[in-house]
């Protein structure tokens, strides 16, 4: 079986650093040695044990990758970069016709989809590559599908706690408000109590110290009008490993549909998880 070549973007982030790990021990993948980064990174190469990973600036992609292209050939390119770098790198993969993995968060993630829908590249964009994690949204959104307005009257509570880099509310967070929403509670995303704070996740949340620097945390709380009933959802993850074995199975779905000749089309982690 070939190998299937990725340009992992986002290094020296923590999740891009993480994820070349997973990349280096799985033998269906290869790893390439260049990486997009931002322009605030002043290092020029990243060491993965005797791998050299040039580091790529903005102002230096549009020069530099025809020669990668030409070096590499065909490869996915997988997105952990920033937010504010969301939309200006899926406009330069879909230039470029790399068939992207878009795992930040943030951005106008509607201008995101519209930058694939109609391109000469497919990409699979999704705001939580945990394949659980994402699993637990489809079983919300099937609930607010079959049972509109069942929570109506009752209120919300939704408490985020993540690493103190990250600088967006969690998309997870809200993707299973619109959910809510759905359910009958009046609620908006900018209610989520979002807490950075290592010292407070230490000491109130309980985040173990070991993962101060990665982690989600996310609890839910629906209560009723005269408060006896009470309805909890959390799912707490320690560290980053459970995203990168999701991001690689979707690396994988979308080189298979490269392969089959796909163009011009948004595909989620839940086509990754039915494998349709």
């Amino acid at each position: 079986m070939n190998t299937i070549k990725l340009m992992v973007n986002g290094i020296p982030g923590n999740i891009a650093t993480n994820l070349i790990q997973h990349v280096q021990k799985d033998i269906r993948f290869d790893l390439i040695g260049y990486s997009l980064t931002g322009p605030e990174i002043v290092e020029t190469e990243y060491r993965l044990d005797d791998l050299p990973i040039c580091l790529i600036q903005p102002h230096l992609r549009d020069e530099l990758i025809p020669e990668i292209l030409k070096k590499e050939g065909c490869f996915i390119s997988i997105d952990f970069t920033h937010p504010s770098a969301v939309n200006a790198n899926a406009e330069f993969y879909r230039k470029w016709k790399l068939p992207f993995v878009m795992g930040t968060t943030g951005g106008d993630r509607r201008h995101l989809e519209d930058t694939v829908i109609g391109s000469d590249i497919p990409a699979v964009i999704a705001p939580n590559m945990a394949k659980q994690i994402v699993a637990f949204q489809a079983m919300m959104e099937y609930a607010a599908r079959s049972f509109p307005d069942l929570f109506r009257g009752y209120t919300l509570q939704v408490k985020e706690s993540h690493q103190k880099g990250k600088a967006d509310t969690s998309g997870t967070a809200k993707a299973v408000v619109a959910s809510f929403q759905k359910l009958g509670i009046d609620f908006s995303e900018n209610q989520i109590i979002k807490e950075r704070d290592p010292e407070i996740q230490k000491s109130v949340w309980g985040v173990p110290e070991d993962y101060l620097k990665g982690h989600a945390w996310h609890t839910y709380t629906v209560v009723s009008e005269d408060n006896t009933v009470k309805f909890e959802f959390t799912h707490n993850i320690n560290g980053r490993d459970v995203y990168a074995r999701g991001i690689l199975d979707a690396a994988e779905y979308l080189h298979h549909k490269v392969q089959r000749g796909e163009r011009g089309k948004v595909f989620t982690m839940m086509d990754v998880l039915k494998k349709i």
